[in-house]
Protein backbone atom coordinates (compact mmCIF):
# COMPACT_ATOMS: atom_id res chain seq x y z
CA UNK A 1 0.00 0.00 0.00
CA UNK A 2 1.24 3.47 -0.89
CA UNK A 3 -1.63 5.59 0.39
CA UNK A 4 -4.06 5.68 3.29
CA UNK A 5 -6.65 8.39 3.91
CA UNK A 6 -8.24 9.36 7.20
CA UNK A 7 -11.93 10.23 7.20
CA UNK A 8 -13.70 11.50 10.38
CA UNK A 9 -16.28 8.92 11.40
CA UNK A 10 -18.72 11.67 12.38
CA UNK A 11 -18.87 12.80 8.72
CA UNK A 12 -20.85 10.09 6.91
CA UNK A 13 -21.23 12.47 3.96
CA UNK A 14 -17.50 11.96 3.30
CA UNK A 15 -17.33 8.17 3.49
CA UNK A 16 -18.07 7.37 -0.15
CA UNK A 17 -16.02 10.37 -1.31
CA UNK A 18 -13.00 9.11 0.61
CA UNK A 19 -13.17 5.75 -1.13
CA UNK A 20 -13.77 7.37 -4.52
CA UNK A 21 -10.66 9.55 -4.15
CA UNK A 22 -8.56 6.46 -4.74
CA UNK A 23 -6.44 5.61 -1.66
CA UNK A 24 -5.32 2.03 -1.07
CA UNK A 25 -6.72 2.19 2.46
CA UNK A 26 -9.43 4.35 4.05
CA UNK A 27 -9.13 4.84 7.83
CA UNK A 28 -12.37 5.69 9.60
CA UNK A 29 -11.33 7.77 12.61
CA UNK A 30 -13.29 7.31 15.82
CA UNK A 31 -10.58 8.91 17.95
CA UNK A 32 -8.97 12.34 17.54
CA UNK A 33 -11.24 13.60 14.76
CA UNK A 34 -14.46 12.98 16.70
CA UNK A 35 -15.66 15.19 19.58
CA UNK A 36 -16.87 13.39 22.69
CA UNK A 37 -20.46 14.35 22.00
CA UNK A 38 -20.32 12.62 18.61
CA UNK A 39 -18.59 9.37 19.64
CA UNK A 40 -21.71 7.18 19.77
CA UNK A 41 -23.19 8.42 16.49
CA UNK A 42 -19.84 8.25 14.72
CA UNK A 43 -19.35 4.63 15.77
CA UNK A 44 -22.80 3.68 14.53
CA UNK A 45 -22.40 5.45 11.19
CA UNK A 46 -18.97 3.98 10.52
CA UNK A 47 -19.82 0.39 11.44
CA UNK A 48 -23.06 0.42 9.44
CA UNK A 49 -21.34 1.83 6.36
CA UNK A 50 -18.43 -0.60 6.57
CA UNK A 51 -20.74 -3.58 7.05
CA UNK A 52 -22.58 -2.66 3.85
CA UNK A 53 -19.47 -1.82 1.81
CA UNK A 54 -18.64 -4.26 -0.99
CA UNK A 55 -15.84 -2.45 -2.80
CA UNK A 56 -12.20 -3.44 -3.19
CA UNK A 57 -10.65 -0.58 -1.17
CA UNK A 58 -9.17 -1.74 2.13
CA UNK A 59 -10.94 -0.32 5.19
CA UNK A 60 -9.53 0.26 8.66
CA UNK A 61 -11.02 1.81 11.81
CA UNK A 62 -8.99 3.85 14.28
CA UNK A 63 -10.64 3.12 17.59
CA UNK A 64 -10.29 5.12 20.77
CA UNK A 65 -7.21 4.50 22.85
CA UNK A 66 -6.83 1.78 25.50
CA UNK A 67 -8.05 3.03 28.86
CA UNK A 68 -10.57 5.51 27.46
CA UNK A 69 -14.31 5.24 28.19
CA UNK A 70 -15.11 4.48 24.53
CA UNK A 71 -12.82 1.68 23.43
CA UNK A 72 -14.92 -1.17 24.83
CA UNK A 73 -17.97 -0.06 22.86
CA UNK A 74 -15.80 0.47 19.76
CA UNK A 75 -14.48 -3.09 19.96
CA UNK A 76 -17.90 -4.58 20.72
CA UNK A 77 -19.32 -2.93 17.61
CA UNK A 78 -16.40 -3.99 15.42
CA UNK A 79 -16.53 -7.60 16.61
CA UNK A 80 -19.57 -8.03 14.39
CA UNK A 81 -17.66 -6.90 11.27
CA UNK A 82 -15.85 -9.84 9.60
CA UNK A 83 -12.05 -9.52 9.26
CA UNK A 84 -12.02 -5.87 10.25
CA UNK A 85 -8.76 -3.93 10.34
CA UNK A 86 -8.31 -1.96 13.56
CA UNK A 87 -5.87 0.93 13.95
CA UNK A 88 -5.06 0.89 17.64
CA UNK A 89 -3.69 4.19 19.00
CA UNK A 90 -1.40 4.81 21.96
CA UNK A 91 0.02 1.27 21.94
CA UNK A 92 2.70 0.83 24.58
CA UNK A 93 3.02 -2.95 24.90
CA UNK A 94 2.28 -6.26 23.23
CA UNK A 95 -0.42 -6.79 25.86
CA UNK A 96 -2.34 -3.77 24.52
CA UNK A 97 -2.54 -5.55 21.17
CA UNK A 98 -3.39 -8.96 22.63
CA UNK A 99 -6.22 -7.57 24.74
CA UNK A 100 -7.87 -6.14 21.65
CA UNK A 101 -7.45 -9.41 19.77
CA UNK A 102 -9.09 -11.30 22.62
CA UNK A 103 -12.17 -9.16 22.12
CA UNK A 104 -12.05 -9.09 18.31
CA UNK A 105 -10.28 -12.32 17.27
CA UNK A 106 -10.91 -11.80 13.55
CA UNK A 107 -9.26 -8.36 13.53
CA UNK A 108 -6.05 -7.35 11.82
CA UNK A 109 -4.15 -4.73 13.79
CA UNK A 110 -2.17 -1.65 12.84
CA UNK A 111 -0.42 -0.63 16.06
CA UNK A 112 0.03 3.13 16.36
CA UNK A 113 3.05 3.99 18.51
CA UNK A 114 2.83 7.48 20.01
CA UNK A 115 5.00 7.51 23.15
CA UNK A 116 8.64 6.95 24.12
CA UNK A 117 7.66 3.75 25.96
CA UNK A 118 5.87 2.41 22.89
CA UNK A 119 8.86 3.31 20.74
CA UNK A 120 11.23 1.42 23.03
CA UNK A 121 8.98 -1.63 22.65
CA UNK A 122 8.42 -1.30 18.90
CA UNK A 123 9.70 -4.76 17.97
CA UNK A 124 7.81 -6.40 20.85
CA UNK A 125 4.63 -4.73 19.59
CA UNK A 126 5.28 -5.53 15.91
CA UNK A 127 5.82 -9.20 16.73
CA UNK A 128 3.07 -9.52 19.35
CA UNK A 129 0.79 -11.65 17.16
CA UNK A 130 0.53 -12.78 13.55
CA UNK A 131 -2.59 -10.61 13.28
CA UNK A 132 -0.49 -7.46 13.64
CA UNK A 133 -0.18 -6.35 10.02
CA UNK A 134 1.62 -3.03 10.51
CA UNK A 135 3.11 -0.61 12.99
CA UNK A 136 3.09 3.13 12.50
CA UNK A 137 4.09 6.30 14.34
CA UNK A 138 1.75 8.88 15.76
CA UNK A 139 4.27 11.62 15.24
CA UNK A 140 2.56 14.61 16.83
CA UNK A 141 2.17 12.98 20.23
CA UNK A 142 5.60 11.38 20.07
CA UNK A 143 7.35 14.64 19.13
CA UNK A 144 5.63 16.41 22.02
CA UNK A 145 6.68 13.69 24.47
CA UNK A 146 10.27 13.73 23.26
CA UNK A 147 10.51 17.51 23.07
CA UNK A 148 11.74 17.53 19.49
CA UNK A 149 10.90 19.90 16.66
CA UNK A 150 10.18 19.05 13.05
CA UNK A 151 10.78 15.85 11.11
CA UNK A 152 14.54 16.06 11.67
CA UNK A 153 14.01 15.33 15.36
CA UNK A 154 12.02 12.20 14.56
CA UNK A 155 14.40 10.69 11.99
CA UNK A 156 15.82 8.16 14.44
CA UNK A 157 12.34 7.23 15.67
CA UNK A 158 11.20 6.68 12.10
CA UNK A 159 14.21 4.48 11.46
CA UNK A 160 13.38 2.41 14.52
CA UNK A 161 9.86 1.78 13.23
CA UNK A 162 11.21 0.66 9.85
CA UNK A 163 13.67 -1.67 11.55
CA UNK A 164 11.06 -3.11 13.94
CA UNK A 165 8.64 -3.73 11.07
CA UNK A 166 11.20 -5.56 8.98
CA UNK A 167 12.60 -7.53 11.94
CA UNK A 168 9.09 -8.73 12.78
CA UNK A 169 8.55 -9.90 9.21
CA UNK A 170 6.10 -7.14 8.32
CA UNK A 171 6.24 -5.05 5.18
CA UNK A 172 7.79 -1.61 5.14
CA UNK A 173 5.66 0.85 7.16
CA UNK A 174 3.85 3.98 6.03
CA UNK A 175 4.75 7.49 7.14
CA UNK A 176 2.54 9.46 9.47
CA UNK A 177 0.36 12.30 8.19
CA UNK A 178 1.67 15.63 6.93
CA UNK A 179 -0.66 18.18 8.57
CA UNK A 180 -0.14 21.13 6.20
CA UNK A 181 -2.72 20.28 3.57
CA UNK A 182 -1.80 22.99 1.07
CA UNK A 183 1.98 22.73 1.40
CA UNK A 184 2.70 20.49 -1.59
CA UNK A 185 6.44 21.09 -1.56
CA UNK A 186 6.72 20.26 2.13
CA UNK A 187 4.70 17.11 1.58
CA UNK A 188 6.94 16.09 -1.31
CA UNK A 189 10.14 16.81 0.58
CA UNK A 190 9.12 14.83 3.64
CA UNK A 191 7.81 11.94 1.55
CA UNK A 192 11.19 11.64 -0.15
CA UNK A 193 12.93 11.81 3.24
CA UNK A 194 10.72 8.99 4.45
CA UNK A 195 11.32 6.95 1.35
CA UNK A 196 15.08 7.25 1.93
CA UNK A 197 14.56 5.81 5.43
CA UNK A 198 12.68 2.79 4.10
CA UNK A 199 9.02 3.82 4.30
CA UNK A 200 6.79 2.67 1.46
CA UNK A 201 3.90 5.12 1.54
CA UNK A 202 2.07 7.70 3.62
CA UNK A 203 -1.21 8.37 5.38
CA UNK A 204 -3.06 11.49 4.23
CA UNK A 205 -5.62 13.76 5.85
CA UNK A 206 -6.98 15.16 2.58
CA UNK A 207 -7.49 13.62 -0.87
CA UNK A 208 -5.44 16.39 -2.54
CA UNK A 209 -2.33 14.92 -0.89
CA UNK A 210 -2.71 11.50 -2.51
CA UNK A 211 -1.19 12.19 -5.97
CA UNK A 212 2.00 13.63 -4.45
CA UNK A 213 2.36 10.65 -2.14
CA UNK A 214 1.96 8.21 -5.02
CA UNK A 215 4.46 10.17 -7.11
CA UNK A 216 7.08 10.19 -4.36
CA UNK A 217 6.84 6.53 -3.43
CA UNK A 218 6.56 5.11 -6.94
CA UNK A 219 9.90 3.59 -8.03
CA UNK A 220 11.55 5.48 -10.87
CA UNK A 221 11.55 4.00 -14.36
CA UNK A 222 15.30 3.48 -14.17
CA UNK A 223 15.03 1.63 -10.85
CA UNK A 224 12.36 -0.69 -12.20
CA UNK A 225 14.25 -1.28 -15.44
CA UNK A 226 17.46 -2.08 -13.58
CA UNK A 227 15.66 -4.50 -11.24
CA UNK A 228 13.86 -6.23 -14.10
CA UNK A 229 17.10 -6.55 -16.07
CA UNK A 230 18.87 -8.11 -13.09
CA UNK A 231 16.10 -10.66 -12.54
CA UNK A 232 16.05 -11.47 -16.25
CA UNK A 233 19.82 -11.99 -16.30
CA UNK A 234 19.60 -14.37 -13.34
CA UNK A 235 16.78 -16.30 -15.00
CA UNK A 236 18.66 -16.49 -18.31
CA UNK A 237 21.76 -17.78 -16.55
CA UNK A 238 19.65 -20.58 -15.12
CA UNK A 239 20.88 -20.12 -11.56
CA UNK A 240 18.87 -20.40 -8.41
CA UNK A 241 17.79 -17.43 -6.29
CA UNK A 242 20.11 -18.25 -3.41
CA UNK A 243 23.64 -17.53 -2.29
CA UNK A 244 26.06 -15.38 -4.25
CA UNK A 245 25.67 -15.62 -8.03
CA UNK A 246 28.25 -14.72 -10.63
CA UNK A 247 26.58 -13.96 -13.95
CA UNK A 248 28.21 -14.74 -17.30
CA UNK A 249 29.03 -11.05 -17.77
CA UNK A 250 31.05 -11.09 -14.53
CA UNK A 251 28.56 -9.36 -12.26
CA UNK A 252 28.33 -10.72 -8.73
CA UNK A 253 24.80 -10.75 -7.34
CA UNK A 254 23.98 -11.50 -3.71
CA UNK A 255 20.59 -12.40 -2.13
CA UNK A 256 20.07 -8.86 -0.81
CA UNK A 257 20.32 -7.44 -4.33
CA UNK A 258 17.88 -10.01 -5.64
CA UNK A 259 15.49 -9.39 -2.77
CA UNK A 260 15.44 -5.68 -3.46
CA UNK A 261 14.91 -6.31 -7.18
CA UNK A 262 11.92 -8.53 -6.39
CA UNK A 263 10.49 -5.88 -4.04
CA UNK A 264 10.74 -3.11 -6.62
CA UNK A 265 9.20 -5.10 -9.46
CA UNK A 266 6.40 -6.40 -7.24
CA UNK A 267 5.64 -2.89 -5.96
CA UNK A 268 5.49 -1.54 -9.49
CA UNK A 269 3.17 -4.34 -10.58
CA UNK A 270 0.84 -3.49 -7.69
CA UNK A 271 0.86 0.20 -8.62
CA UNK A 272 0.15 -0.53 -12.28
CA UNK A 273 -2.62 -2.95 -11.35
CA UNK A 274 -4.28 -0.33 -9.17
CA UNK A 275 -4.07 2.30 -11.93
CA UNK A 276 -5.54 0.04 -14.63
Amino acid sequence: MLTALYVPANRPDRFAKAVASGPDLVVFDLEDAVPVADKVDARGWAVAWIAAFNGSTAIEVRVNAPGTPWIEDDLAALAAVPTVRIRLPKVESADDVRQVLQQVPSARITALIESPLGLERAFEIASADRRVVAVALGEADLASSLGVDGPEGLAWARGRIVSASRAAGLGAPMLSVYPHVKDDEGLRRTCLEGRALGFVGRTAIHPRQLPTIVECFTPSASQVAEAAALLAAVAKAGVADGGVIVLPDGRMVDPAMLGRAHELTTLMQEIESRQS
